[in-house]
Protein backbone atom coordinates (compact mmCIF):
# COMPACT_ATOMS: atom_id res chain seq x y z
CA UNK A 1 0.00 0.00 0.00
CA UNK A 2 1.46 3.22 -1.03
CA UNK A 3 1.84 5.74 1.94
CA UNK A 4 -0.28 8.80 1.14
CA UNK A 5 1.29 11.17 3.76
CA UNK A 6 5.10 10.10 3.74
CA UNK A 7 6.60 12.67 5.23
CA UNK A 8 8.81 14.53 2.21
CA UNK A 9 10.88 16.52 5.39
CA UNK A 10 11.88 16.77 8.78
CA UNK A 11 14.54 18.94 9.91
CA UNK A 12 15.49 20.13 13.47
CA UNK A 13 18.50 22.06 14.09
CA UNK A 14 19.03 22.83 17.71
CA UNK A 15 21.86 24.85 18.72
CA UNK A 16 22.52 27.58 21.60
CA UNK A 17 25.38 28.90 23.10
CA UNK A 18 26.73 25.90 24.81
CA UNK A 19 25.39 23.64 21.47
CA UNK A 20 27.77 23.01 18.51
CA UNK A 21 26.36 25.51 15.88
CA UNK A 22 28.04 23.49 13.06
CA UNK A 23 25.63 20.79 13.80
CA UNK A 24 23.34 20.62 10.94
CA UNK A 25 20.99 17.78 9.83
CA UNK A 26 20.74 17.88 5.51
CA UNK A 27 18.00 16.05 3.74
CA UNK A 28 17.49 16.48 -0.06
CA UNK A 29 14.51 18.65 -0.72
CA UNK A 30 12.03 18.62 -3.49
CA UNK A 31 11.85 21.26 -6.09
CA UNK A 32 8.31 21.75 -6.11
CA UNK A 33 7.11 21.95 -2.14
CA UNK A 34 4.28 24.43 -1.85
CA UNK A 35 4.63 27.25 0.93
CA UNK A 36 1.45 25.76 2.33
CA UNK A 37 3.57 22.70 2.67
CA UNK A 38 6.18 24.16 5.35
CA UNK A 39 6.20 24.73 8.81
CA UNK A 40 9.13 27.45 9.85
CA UNK A 41 9.63 28.13 13.72
CA UNK A 42 12.81 30.01 14.36
CA UNK A 43 14.15 32.48 16.99
CA UNK A 44 17.60 33.64 16.39
CA UNK A 45 18.33 34.54 20.14
CA UNK A 46 17.90 30.95 20.89
CA UNK A 47 19.94 29.76 17.48
CA UNK A 48 17.50 27.15 16.49
CA UNK A 49 14.91 26.66 13.80
CA UNK A 50 12.45 23.67 13.17
CA UNK A 51 11.19 23.28 9.46
CA UNK A 52 8.63 20.38 8.69
CA UNK A 53 7.20 19.84 5.30
CA UNK A 54 5.05 17.28 4.86
CA UNK A 55 1.66 17.61 2.89
CA UNK A 56 -1.42 18.01 5.36
CA UNK A 57 0.39 18.71 8.77
CA UNK A 58 -0.54 22.58 8.07
CA UNK A 59 -4.22 21.52 7.99
CA UNK A 60 -4.44 19.51 10.32
CA UNK A 61 -2.92 21.14 13.09
CA UNK A 62 -5.55 23.51 12.27
CA UNK A 63 -8.57 21.29 12.39
CA UNK A 64 -7.57 18.80 15.19
CA UNK A 65 -4.90 19.86 17.32
CA UNK A 66 -5.77 21.00 20.97
CA UNK A 67 -5.32 24.46 21.12
CA UNK A 68 -1.85 26.09 22.45
CA UNK A 69 -1.54 25.73 26.17
CA UNK A 70 -3.56 23.20 26.12
CA UNK A 71 -0.46 20.92 27.54
CA UNK A 72 1.60 22.16 29.55
CA UNK A 73 5.58 22.86 28.31
CA UNK A 74 6.60 20.42 30.59
CA UNK A 75 4.38 17.65 29.29
CA UNK A 76 5.11 18.75 25.79
CA UNK A 77 8.66 18.66 26.28
CA UNK A 78 8.76 14.77 28.51
CA UNK A 79 6.58 13.91 25.62
CA UNK A 80 8.86 15.34 22.58
CA UNK A 81 11.80 13.68 25.00
CA UNK A 82 10.18 9.84 24.27
CA UNK A 83 8.96 10.70 20.51
CA UNK A 84 12.57 11.86 19.66
CA UNK A 85 14.26 8.90 21.25
CA UNK A 86 12.20 6.10 19.33
CA UNK A 87 12.22 7.89 16.35
CA UNK A 88 16.24 7.99 16.27
CA UNK A 89 16.13 4.42 17.08
CA UNK A 90 13.59 3.94 14.26
CA UNK A 91 16.10 6.22 12.01
CA UNK A 92 19.36 4.44 13.48
CA UNK A 93 17.88 0.99 11.94
CA UNK A 94 16.52 1.54 8.41
CA UNK A 95 16.39 -2.58 7.58
CA UNK A 96 14.08 -3.17 10.37
CA UNK A 97 11.78 -0.24 9.70
CA UNK A 98 12.25 1.21 6.74
CA UNK A 99 14.31 4.24 5.54
CA UNK A 100 11.39 5.80 3.89
CA UNK A 101 9.59 7.18 6.94
CA UNK A 102 12.73 7.49 9.29
CA UNK A 103 15.05 9.50 6.63
CA UNK A 104 16.94 11.32 9.51
CA UNK A 105 17.37 12.01 13.32
CA UNK A 106 16.43 14.32 14.91
CA UNK A 107 18.55 16.69 16.79
CA UNK A 108 16.69 17.35 20.35
CA UNK A 109 18.47 17.95 23.73
CA UNK A 110 16.48 18.04 26.19
CA UNK A 111 18.42 20.32 28.45
CA UNK A 112 17.69 23.30 26.10
CA UNK A 113 15.17 25.26 26.40
CA UNK A 114 13.51 25.48 23.26
CA UNK A 115 10.24 27.46 24.34
CA UNK A 116 6.44 26.73 24.14
CA UNK A 117 5.92 27.14 20.33
CA UNK A 118 9.05 24.38 19.41
CA UNK A 119 7.65 21.96 21.71
CA UNK A 120 4.23 22.46 20.80
CA UNK A 121 4.92 21.80 17.06
CA UNK A 122 6.99 19.12 17.46
CA UNK A 123 4.68 16.92 19.74
CA UNK A 124 1.78 17.72 17.37
CA UNK A 125 3.99 16.98 14.43
CA UNK A 126 4.67 13.29 16.10
CA UNK A 127 1.34 12.68 16.57
CA UNK A 128 0.17 13.56 13.25
CA UNK A 129 2.80 11.19 11.58
CA UNK A 130 1.50 8.40 14.39
CA UNK A 131 -1.98 8.92 13.32
CA UNK A 132 -1.16 9.26 9.26
CA UNK A 133 1.60 6.58 9.46
CA UNK A 134 0.06 4.37 11.63
CA UNK A 135 2.90 4.24 14.33
CA UNK A 136 2.89 4.21 17.86
CA UNK A 137 5.95 5.50 19.66
CA UNK A 138 6.52 4.08 23.15
CA UNK A 139 3.05 2.64 24.12
CA UNK A 140 1.76 5.79 23.25
CA UNK A 141 -1.47 5.60 21.47
CA UNK A 142 -2.53 9.07 19.48
CA UNK A 143 -6.14 9.88 19.19
CA UNK A 144 -7.80 9.96 15.57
Amino acid sequence: MIKLFVPLLLIVVLASCHFDKNIVTKAKTPDKVKASDKVRIANDSLEYEVIIIDPGFTSWLASNARPRNYYSESYLESHNQSFVTEWNSRANQPQRYGSDLYEMRIDYNPTIHYGYEVNYLLYNYMVYFQITNKQTFGGFVPRP
